[in-house]
């Protein structure tokens, strides 16, 4: 990709003049991109091997909030430092920021080890997990969002009011509706190609201003890492264009919510789809209906870090394309979990469960610790569901909402073996606080609509 560059081909862009700054970020409980600015220089001559930050990083909420409650880091143990170690496989140019080159970090601790609780970490030990089993876990996410006519600014400054989306009617597949917001759409492309990112195609999604971009499939930790590049980016893009965007999963209960469906596979090392059986109905081998037993069995307990927020729950509603109903079915949206590719080498499973609120490393290390379960135990798929899944009762159900799915999280023999005590009452404790702070934000909201009408 024209993007990647190694340590060396920075060198001497730098010494050309063509580059001057490195974004090093690292990765937090959101999914965001976090880190520092450093000046080419500064990064050429050593800063390239390792960098620090507050660990404070790992247990924020969205606004920032020193949350307490979390054993890792808190006031009573003073906030220190992490170690942030730059990958040097995503070092990359970043076209739509001048002279600016970015890489991705692991978070360590002082003894160099990784942080348990930290995204990636979490993901790489899962993948090397499968590894260890014989498969590479391949992945894809795909990315919805809406764009509006509004810039971040002005936003802020009418209370994120009179949102204006840059379309006016459901523009899904839509040429002539697209092709007024290329002058954005058409950055963004261009701009995420030219990081390094595979990008494929962007189209119009099911609501007026909604976006979809997708990019090639790859192994997990790539497309983690290509997932939080490309929602970064086309966040600066918009910004540069005086436009916003949007990843909520239910930004207005009245449109279509934003979704970042998963597909999922595994490969052999050398390069064989493991999921493809030529004489199975759909295409489908026995290693792939064990994979996908164990997501279906623990689909309840995986589904706080497939939506992690309580407006993540917005989204689940009869009749908009976000699935309900924790079962499976072959090309069919309205199940949970779709089979695609049937009867093809590219038969795969497709998690429509996460919004595009989701962060990339929990969702893909929590859907293949749950295949990877299935196939240790050789779990045996349950049958297919056909038809409306939304009018179809008496199935297994998408937890209703946080509350729910955070108890499930707290209750899970299976993730708690595959990520650790430590790491799944880190999230827990993220998932309460959010739950927490929701219910005050309501509860003050009702009690000002009280004193005003007093």
């Amino acid at each position: 990709m024209p993007g990647n560059v190694t340590l060396e081909e920075l060198r001497g862009l730098v010494d050309k003049g063509e580059i001057d700054t490195v974004l090093v970020c690292g990765i937090d409980m959101q999914g965001r991109l976090m880190g520092k600015r450093f000046h080419a220089r500064f990064f050429m001559n050593g800063g390239y091997e390792e960098t620090h930050c507050c660990n404070y990083l790992l247990t924020v909420d969205m606004e920032m909030n020193t949350v307490q409650g979390y054993k890792s880091s808190s006031w009573q143990t003073g906030y220190g430092d992490y170690v942030l170690k730059p990958d040097l496989a995503t070092l990359r140019l970043i076209p739509w920021l001048p002279g600016t080159a970015l890489v991705l970090g692991d978070t360590l601790d002082h003894h160099g080890d990784e942080v348990p609780h930290s995204p990636r970490a979490i993901l790489k030990r899962q993948v090397a997990r499968a590894r260890a089993m014989g498969f590479e876990p391949m992945m894809a996410t795909e990315l919805e969002f809406y764009l509006f006519e509004n810039s971040y600014e002005a936003l802020r400054d009418s209370g994120f009011n009179d949102l204006k989306p840059v379309s006016a009617y459901n523009e899904d597949y839509h040429i002539f509706q697209t092709t007024k917001e290329e002058d954005v759409m058409r950055a963004i492309r261009n701009g995420l190609f030219g990081a390094g990112i595979p990008i494929e195609n962007s189209k119009g999604e099911a609501d007026a201003g909604q976006e979809e971009v997708n990019y090639r499939y790859s192994d997990a930790l790539d497309t983690a890492d290509n997932h939080v590049i490309v929602k970064n980016g086309i966040k600066e893009i918009a910004w540069t264009k005086g436009k916003s965007v949007t990843f909520m999963a239910k930004y207005d209960h009245r449109r279509a919510g934003s979704s970042s469906h998963i597909h999922q596979s595994l490969w052999t090392k050398d390069g064989k789809p493991s999921f493809f059986d030529p004489d199975d109905k759909h295409g489908m081998s026995g290693t792939m209906k064990h994979f996908m037993a164990g997501q279906l069995a623990h689909a309840q307990e995986l589904t706080a870090f497939l939506a992690p927020y309580v407006n993540s729950y917005k989204r689940f509603t009869i009749g908009m394309f976000a699935p309900t109903k924790a079962v499976w079915s072959a090309d069919n949206r309205t199940a949970g979990f779709r089979v695609c590719g049937v009867h093809s080498k590219a038969v795969r499973v497709e998690c429509r469960i996460p919004g595009s609120d989701v962060n990339p490393y929990l969702a893909c290390a929590a859907l293949l610790a749950a295949g990877l379960a299935g196939i240790e135990g050789k779990m045996e798929l349950e049958p297919e569901m056909s038809g409306d899944m939304y009018n179809t009762v008496g199935i297994r159900e998408i937890p209703h909402n946080l509350r729910d799915a955070a108890a499930r999280l707290h209750g899970s023999a299976m993730l708690r073996a595959a990520f650790g005590d430590d790491v799944i009452d880190h999230y827990h404790h993220a998932a309460q606080w959010e739950i927490a702070e929701t219910d005050r934000v309501v509860t003050d909201f009702e009690r000002q609509r009280l004193l005003e009408r007093a």
